[in-house]
């Protein structure tokens, strides 16, 4: 029977080796080999596969298919006998996050007696699914200095096969539904999870577990961490990005806060002062309109078309109305919008103009007799639209 000994059990920092094919095969559009032994991780228990090379020749993924590795490569192999090579960075980086996964899983259940339901090895960040719909930094803060305290205290991590009597007297964190002997990996004192990952020899080799991030995900929260040289490149961008923001502020790194609320401040002061500007352009724009407002059967109407926003056409629609005259503006920009109005002494229903010039430029919208508006699909349609409003204002009673 056909068999691939897993090395890495034995020996996890194993990073060559010799080995001998036993079977070749295609998969996943690659060529393929199965050796009689390997030292190559395949992808499975939220740990990605290994990378490295078989003979110089490039390793793309590997996957367990029964008893048998299978390596699958960038190209093909003619050899039988071959020597592998480890891609160690990425090795010993999914080794720190992995058993950093089991420590953090850990520290919630011994903090808060909360349990992990998922694990996910990412190629930046790692998350793990908390069973818990709430997670407050209070929370966050105890579990990463419990995580820590038990990684710098740099505790043994022993990985060992145990039969089913012996697991029964393990406090696993999730006991397996497997037959046979299981893989265990423990830390004294602290945690027995069965798993058949890579691990560092002790809880010193994932160097830190820092908590990024959470969020909800339906009834679970979501945890996002990064371990030892992730956590060590994430402080470094964020430093560098903190650097670079307190330049720009002209402050100390520890001023950001107080920086970024005069920031604020002056932002909103700014933005206030805008809309009075803003509010004021528009009255000027308004009585200047409405000075030379047309008589439409004795109204006096203002049609105009401004490139802006939705709200802006509203405001100076709004503006017009005051000024006494039956407002049909157009805009243009994001939206193509119609926009009317006037005050209720002018005897004019802008919902029901409305409903004309949509009728002919295909738009839809609505309002009430004093402000209507609607979208069109573009700017010849709304001159259609604006035509069709005052067409349908000439043919109301009384307006001839």
């Amino acid at each position: 029977m056909l068999f691939t000994e897993r090395l890495y059990f034995a020996d996890p920092y194993l990073r060559s080796f010799s080995a001998r094919v036993v079977a070749r095969d295609v998969r996943h559009g690659h060529p393929a080999v199965a050796l009689d032994q390997s030292a190559f991780y395949p992808e499975g228990g939220g740990q990605p596969a290994d990378g490295g090379t078989l003979n110089g020749i490039g390793v793309v993924d590997v996957q367990a298919d029964g008893d048998l590795v299978w390596h699958m490569l960038a190209a093909e192999l003619p050899d039988d006998t071959i020597e592998g090579t480890i891609d160690w960075d990425r090795r010993f980086d999914h080794m720190q996050q992995h058993l950093g996964q089991h420590l953090l899983s850990a520290s919630f259940e011994h903090c808060y007696g909360i349990p992990t339901v998922s694990f996910h090895l990412g190629g930046t960040a790692s998350t793990i699914d908390l069973a818990t719909a709430t997670l407050d930094d209070r929370q966050a803060a105890t579990v990463e200095d419990v995580v820590n305290a038990v990684v710098w205290e740099d505790r043994p991590v022993l990985a060992r096969f145990v039969t089913a009597e012996e697991l029964s007297s393990l406090a696993l964190r999730k006991p397996p539904v497997v037959n046979g002997a299981v893989r265990v990996v423990s830390v004294p004192d602290f945690d027995h999870s069965a798993c058949g990952g890579t691990h560092p020899r002790s809880t010193g080799g994932v160097g830190i577990v820092h908590i990024r991030r959470w969020e909800r995900r339906g009834a679970t929260i979501r945890v996002e961490f990064v371990c030892g040289g992730r956590a060590l490149r994430d402080l470094r961008w964020k430093n560098a990005a903190l650097g670079r923001l307190a330049a720009t502020l002209s402050c100390g790194t520890g001023e950001l806060d107080v920086a970024l609320a005069r920031l604020r401040a002056a932002e909103e002061a700014a933005r206030k002062g805008l809309e009075v500007a803003h509010e004021r352009l528009r009255g000027y724009a308004a009585r200047e309109l409405a000075a030379g407002a047309a008589r439409v059967g004795g109204i006096p109407v203002v049609r105009q078309v401004i490139e802006g926003t939705v709200a802006d056409g509203r405001a100076l629609a709004t503006a017009l109305a005051d000024a006494g005259c039956l407002a049909i503006i157009g805009v243009t920009g994001a939206k193509t919008q119609l926009v009317l109005a006037a005050t209720a002494t002018l005897g004019v229903d802008c919902a029901a103009l409305l409903r004309a010039a949509l009728a002919v430029s295909g738009g839809r919208g609505g309002g009430t007799a004093t402000l209507a508006q609607g979208g069109v699909d573009s700017a010849a349609s709304l001159a259609q639209a604006i035509d069709a409003a005052l067409a349908e204002l000439e043919r109301w009673p009384g307006r001839q």
